[in-house]
Order: structure tokens, then C-alpha cells, then sequence
């Protein structure tokens, strides 16, 4: 059975989720990702925000961004289409906030990020009524601390979490979910304390066979990411990383590149340090897609820098980095390379290069590195490659090597590429710089 109106699609399973929601005070919706969890939380919160007693509330996510996004917007199903004709964006002690006319007032939900360990200093000030979350096996424990403590005082206190599934020993099974569930059962809490409900893609009646279909396609089935996004499965990452192309090198391998394919080329630069080469990678967009960069990406060249590891020479990384440029030039005569993006934790040395290149004529902007997590950069490879929008050149054997040898750390709580010098980690840093700027603008 289904429910529907005012554009909400639920099924049987969601809606049972929802009724608990009601009348319990911590909720959490896991499971597959597009199976309608982060809906089921805003509808609820939505619905209770018209009677609470309680001013102030909290939304958050991975970044402030995501929550802005994924709460607020939810495609054309968030808060702010919810109370769309008496809600406002504003600004509330330099926070972003939603204000709300209810039945009982304005309230004003502060929206931030969680992903960072001092994230929770932007939450500091208010007490909270209520507290949604999106992704929250993402967001530092410092914040998920500091919001419970500032929901201490909440006239209702009510608490909406959605996740993706992750490793069975992550700390948000162990310090939290587990921990509620089994405190639940026990009877150590009343019943309605804690709601827990587990998704698949299935249980959300809007997505058709055919859009399943299209969702699947951008997993390789042998990944991690499948077992959890698709499946819905709580697992450990185990094994290689890119299964995928460690089976068959020769299939992400090209031999040339037409330049009037390339859109632009970002070079990604990883700093060396203990024991660490210093590595670059030029990576190229090209054309094809809906998108600015919604084409196959190919690593064309890769270089690591003379010198024993831990060595760090700045100006042979200076002179090197202008060589691999010009090679570049040369290579692929007219090519547009757009920016150069380092490892943001050395300034001396990108302060350094940017004068460099300057001072021999180099336009090039340097920039740096968004450095995002390293499981979601991996995601977002292995996405590229189960949609066969992923290349490399022949002659980067360094970068081959590397991806062949990524492995996960088996002794790690999460996600961790293992890091025991086993494998060349540092040329995959150098290729993830180069390129993940641009995951949230393709379609993976």
C-alpha cells in the first residue's frame, strides 16, 4: 500500500516509520541510498515544528551545503517548500537559518555542517527543540555531543537521523544505534524511546525498475559501495579498492587522447613527507555529457619528483612542476589547464610555487585541494570506472601500480586506505586532487 499527495509517494514500510516517529525521541532511518529515508525525517520534523513549544532547532549535515541541500531542498521535498509562502532564508548569529511562521510563532531552524571537529562551535549558544540530521555516520562526534547536550533543556526534545549503511563497527553503530537498540530491548529505556527502521532501494515506491536500473549502473557490483548503497547492507571494506581495474588493467587503458576532446586539465599536486614522494597528476575532462565535467575523465600523464622519499626540495618541485607543464604543452598542443590544486597542509610550498610559476609566465591558477574525504574521493573513482567514464594513459605506470595496490586497512574502525608504504598512495592522492572538486557536478 501507498500513500500519496501534495507530491509525498510513501510505502506501507515508510509510513509504519513515520507513525513511531510521532510519538519517539530518537529516530533513524538506514539504508540503500534513493530510499526515501531523509523524506520520511523532514515530513516528521516538518509536522512537529507546527506545534513545539521550543524557538530554536537544528539541522544538519556532512557540510553545511549538504544539509541546505538535502534538508531544505530535498528535490522540491524539503523544509523550505514545506512552509514555502511563511518561511524565510536568514541569518541568525552568523549561522544560516530557516525562519518559520507556525501555529505557535516564528521558529528558526539553524542549518550547519558536522563533518569537521571543530563543527561544533557554530551549534554553541542556542538550546534546541528538535535536531534532523542527514548523513550523520558522516559528522564528527565532537558535534553529534554537543547537539544532544544543547537539546538538554528542549520543552520536546526530538531527535531525526539518516544514514547509508557503513562498516559494522563503525562508532555510530557501537556508540549510538547499537547501543540505543539494545538499551531499548532490555527495557533500560521505555519503548518509543528509540525508532530504528532499515530501507532498501525497494521500499521507495517512486523508483522504477528502469531508474533502479540507471542507479545500479554507476556501481561496480564487486565494490563496497554497491553492497551498502544498493543492497543496503552494513559491511566492512575489505580487500582491494579498485577490484575492478586491479581484474583488468588493459580495460581503463588508453593510447592517445584527441585534444579537441579535452574540455580543460587539472593537475593535482601530494607533497612528500615521511618517507612520501612528492607526486603530480594532470587529469583531463573531456567533452560529452549534460555537464561541464560530465564526460570521461583520463589521467593523462603522471611524475614523481626526484629524490629519495621525505626529501622535500622546493625548488626542484618548483622546476619539475613547470617541466610537467610544458610536457603537457607539448603533448597536447593548446590543451587548456585550468588549475593546479596541492596539498593544502604545505602553504610555504604552494606559496612558493605560485611565485615561481608566475615569475617564468605561467597563468595557470594555483590552487588548494579541496581535499575531501578519502573514502568518498574513492567513491567516487570506482563510480567513474563501473560507468566506464574513467582512463588512464599508458605511460602512467605509476598511477597503474597504485591503483592496483590500493588496499583497505583491515584493522580500521572505517574506511581507511591501508598506508604501510605497501602500495604507492601518494600518486592516488595526486590523481583524487586533480579531479574531486568536480564530484558533486557529474552525475555519478
Amino acid at each position: 500500500m501507498t500513500v500519496q499527495g501534495n507530491g509525498y509517494i510513501f510505502g506501507e514500510k515508510h509510513c509504519e516509520y513515520m507513525r513511531r516517529a510521532f510519538s519517539s525521541t530518537i529516530n533513524v532511518a538506514e539504508g540503500a541510498v534513493r530510499a526515501g529515508k531523509t523524506v520520511d525525517n523532514v515530513f516528521v520534523f516538518a509536522a512537529l515544528l507546527e506545534d513545539s513549544p521550543d524557538t530554536f532547532h537544528l539541522a544538519t549535515g556532512s557540510t553545511l551545503g549538504n544539509a541546505k541541500l538535502n534538508l531544505g531542498d530535498c528535490n522540491g521535498l524539503g523544509l523550505e517548500h514545506i512552509f514555502r509562502g511563511r518561511s524565510k532564508w536568514t541569518r541568525y548569529r552568523d549561522n544560516e537559518a530557516l525562519c518559520v511562521k507556525t501555529k505557535r510563532g516564528e521558529r528558526i531552524i539553524i542549518f550547519a555542517g558536522g563533518k569537521n571537529s571543530d563543527s561544533y562551535k557554530k551549534i554553541r549558544g542556542n538550546s534546541y527543540g528538535m535536531w534532523i540530521a542527514t548523513e550523520i555516520n558522516l559528522h564528527d562526534d565532537a558535534i553529534i555531543q554537543e547537539a544532544f547536550n544543547r537539546q538538554l533543556a528542549a520543552g520536546d526534545r526530538r531527535v531525526f537521523w539518516d544514514l547509508n549503511p557503513g562498516a559494522p563497527n563503525a562508532p555510530i553503530y557501537r556508540d549510538y544505534l547499537d547501543k540505543y537498540e539494545a538499551m531499548r530491548q532490555s527495557g533500560e529505556v521505555r519503548e518509543n524511546f528509540y525508532n530504528y527502521a532499515h530501507f532498501t532501494i525497494f521500499d521507495n515506491p517512486v523508483i522504477t525498475k528502469e531508474r533502479f536500473g540507471e542507479i545500479a549502473a554507476q556501481y561496480d557490483r564487486s565494490s563496497v559501495w554497491y553492497r551498502r548503497d544498493i543492497l543496503g547492507q552494513r559491511c566492512a571494506a575489505e580487500g582491494l579498492i579498485y577490484r575492478k581495474f586491479a581484474d583488468d588493467p588493459e580495460a581503463f587503458t588508453v593510447d592517445s587522447v584527441q585534444v579537441r576532446d579535452i574540455r580543460f586539465v587539472n593537475v593535482g599536486i601530494d607533497f612528500g613527507g615521511n618517507r612520501s614522494k612528492t607526486t603530480f597528476a594532470a587529469s583531463a575532462f573531456l567533452a560529452g555529457g549534460a555537464g561541464e565535467a560530465d564526460g570521461t575523465i583520463v589521467v593523462l600523464r603522471d611524475h614523481a619528483v626526484g629524490g629519495g622519499k621525505g626529501e622535500i626540495d622546493a625548488e626542484r618541485i618548483n622546476r619539475e612542476c613547470r617541466e610537467f607543464l610544458e610536457g603537457l604543452r607539448r603533448d597536447y598542443p593548446g590543451v587548456y589547464i585550468r588549475y593546479i590544486f596541492a596539498d593544502s597542509e604545505a602553504q610555504y610550498l604552494i606559496n612558493g610555487l605560485r611565485r615561481y610559476l608566475a615569475a617564468h609566465g605561467e597563468t595557470v591558477k594555483v590552487q588548494d585541494a579541496a581535499k575531501r574525504r578519502i573514502a568518498d574521493r574513492i567513491a567516487f573513482v570506482n563510480h567513474r570506472m563501473a560507468e566506464g567514464k574513467f582512463r588512464i594513459m599508458r605511460e602512467c605506470t605509476r598511477l597503474r601500480d597504485g591503483l592496483c595496490g590500493a588496499a583497505w586497512d583491515p584493522d580500521a574502525a572505517d574506511d581507511r586506505r591501508l598506508d604501510n608504504f605497501t602500495s604507492d598512495i601518494d600518486i592516488l592522492d595526486a590523481m583524487e586532487y586533480s579531479i574531486e572538486r568536480y564530484m558533486n557536478r557529474t552525475n555519478s
